[in-house]
């Protein structure tokens, strides 16, 4: 367990209730999102109580024991649409039993904290780094299109499909059955107002007042309370073993341990990804360092908790942990006082959840889910190398129409045998004339540096950059990006020697320019090969974060620019 700071309790404070009063609507909505594929009006809310059972007990224990001083954990998008298949088909193969089901969600978020446990253990945070972007591109953009097409039922006021076929195959059955209209547009307001509040004010949380405020409307509409979550069990939660309705005694636990193993271990490897890139984002704002195999022990002990007393799995979430940070939160406090706060939320406040309706929380996850879509990457499909743009489709597609897990492994393995055939192409290059490009100490000036006055040397650092740029040498790169001293005006990034730039580098590259003209420092580029520079005018980073007069195809032309 990390270190609790005591140095900022006001921010804490003040970052936790935030972040808990933003966590408030959306644990409930994927707690219903999961249930959605069970036929029965106990569904929702059951689902809303496994909801907020989920987000209070990871959000502590993650909190507690993780390695990422600022992250707030919680059901999130990817992980719920992997725990909504899970119950469905514990809900098909049990022929309706509440109590079969509880314990396969039971099981498999215990075994999903026991494998980011291991996962911690063995050290295997660091290789999350290796992942390239356009396969978490096309799978976080088929999680955010599979969130919005199963809303779009509880929307009109129907019971959503679990298959994305049937949802696309059923939808024009489901409306000729009819549609309600009071559900349809609470369900557009909720949305409209998540859009409009921010451009009011954005010290209340938009998707608070899009719940508070749909919910009272519905109440005076005299709303179908068929359509509305309904009561949700009050007082402490109580492990799966003691619910009611689990006969311990007549459950065959092989069968369902084996059923349980896998989704745990998809759950447990979807939800180290989220949340080591979440920690990153973190990292990014705060200027920390989170510890990533920390961090996954963390969530594994908050996850294996929560699955045992029938909450949802989940990771560390982006859009809660970044208002907990804006909010003041620096520690892992701010994380605990989240949890304390939906706690509070579950003890007291439980039955007025009861009046709001389903559409609401459809509504608000619909913005949820055209958050998560990665709209540049699909904008820049035709700019990036095609390779790249077929791994984003296949796994795109693969995530949306097939399931998470296998779209993640084929889009790996595509990603990597035409890395591997572009990295042997390009050394084949290297090759011709029978002479290959000799390694470098970064530290060494090349000898075209001999025009670089001592008295600029003092305002200016030459970054010598060698080697592709691709999603497996971005780290090393971000490093290297770091170690710009505060006092420098300008920074020449010298490019000669790299060869190749995918889009992971491309985004890399935007990055680390920007932190750098934030900080107030001049940065020109000298020497870009052609692939380079074809990849960075075509994602716009030339000319809109450099312009066209700072880059130079010599580097005795970037020098004569500086002693204009």
């Amino acid at each position: 367990m990390a270190f609790i700071q005591t140095n900022n309790i006001k921010g804490d404070i003040f970052g936790g209730v935030t972040a808990g009063i933003v966590a408030l609507p959306l644990a409930l909505a994927f707690g219903i999102q999961a249930f959605g594929g069970i036929n029965h009006p106990e569904a929702a809310p059951m689902g809303a109580l496994a909801g907020l059972v989920g987000a209070t007990l990871l959000g502590f224990f993650a909190a507690l024991f993780g390695g990422t001083h600022s992250q707030i954990s919680g059901p999130t998008g990817p992980m719920t649409v992997i725990t909504a298949s899970l119950i469905s088909a514990a809900w098909t193969a049990s022929s309706g039993s509440f109590g079969a089901v509880l314990i396969s969600m039971a099981m498999a978020g215990v075994f999903c904290g026991l494998f980011q446990i291991i996962f911690g253990l063995i050290r295997i945070g660091k290789y999350v780094r290796y992942i390239p972007y356009p396969v978490l591109s096309g799978f976080m953009s088929g999680i955010g299109v599979i969130i919005i097409l199963q809303q779009i039922y509880p929307l009109i006021g129907k019971k959503s499909p679990v298959s994305t076929l049937d949802m696309i195959i059923n939808f024009p059955s489901a409306v000729a059955d009819g549609v309600s209209l009071m559900a349809l547009l609470l369900g557009f307001g909720t949305i409209a107002l998540i859009i409009a509040v921010p451009y009011l004010t954005k010290k209340v949380p938009a998707t608070l007042v899009a719940l508070i405020a749909m919910t009272i409307v519905s109440i005076l509409c005299s709303f179908d309370a068929a359509l509305t979550i309904g009561n949700i069990p009050a007082g402490l939660p109580m492990p799966f073993f003691l619910k009611d309705g689990v006969d311990l005694g007549n459950l065959n636990w092989f069968s369902i341990i084996e059923a349980a193993l896998v989704p745990g271990l998809t759950l447990a490897g979807l939800g180290s990804i989220d949340t080591l890139l979440t920690s990153v984002v973190a990292d990014n704002i705060t200027k920390t360092k989170h510890n990533s195999n920390q961090e996954l022990i963390g969530q594994g002990i908050g996850n294996a908790i929560a699955g045992m007393f029938c909450g949802i799995a989940g990771a560390g979430a982006t859009m809660r942990t970044v208002v907990n940070v804006k909010s003041g939160g620096r520690t892992q406090i701010s994380g605990m006082v989240h949890a304390l706060f939906l706690l509070a939320i579950l003890l007291g406040l439980g039955s007025l959840v009861k009046y709001v309706p389903l559409s609401v929380l459809a509504g608000i996850l619909i913005t949820v889910g055209w958050g998560i879509i990665d709209f540049r990457g699909f904008k820049d499909l035709t700019h990036i190398p095609k390779a790249d743009s077929f791994v984003l489709l296949v796994v795109f597609l693969m995530t949306v129409f097939v399931d998470l897990l296998t779209a993640v492994g084929i889009g790996m393995v595509i990603a990597c045998v035409l890395f591997m055939k572009r990295a042997g192409d390009l050394v084949e290059k290297q090759y011709e004339g029978g002479v290959l490009t000799d390694g470098f100490d970064k530290n060494t000036p090349w000898e075209d540096e001999k025009d670089v006055t001592d008295e600029m040397k003092q305002s200016i650092y030459i970054q010598r950059l060698e080697g592709p740029i691709f999603f497996g040498s971005i780290t090393g790169f971000q490093k290297t990006m770091h170690d710009v001293p505060s006092d420098i005006k300008t920074v020449i990034i010298r490019m000669r020697r790299v060869s190749f730039m995918d889009q992971s580098g491309a985004y890399a590259m935007e990055s680390a320019i920007k932190d750098l003209q934030a900080q107030g420092k001049e940065v020109l580029l000298t020497i870009i090969q052609p692939q380079p520079d074809y990849i960075l005018h075509k994602t716009h980073l030339i000319p809109t974060v450099i312009s066209e007069d700072h880059c130079f195809a010599t580097f005795e032309d970037c020098i004569s620019y500086l002693k204009k």
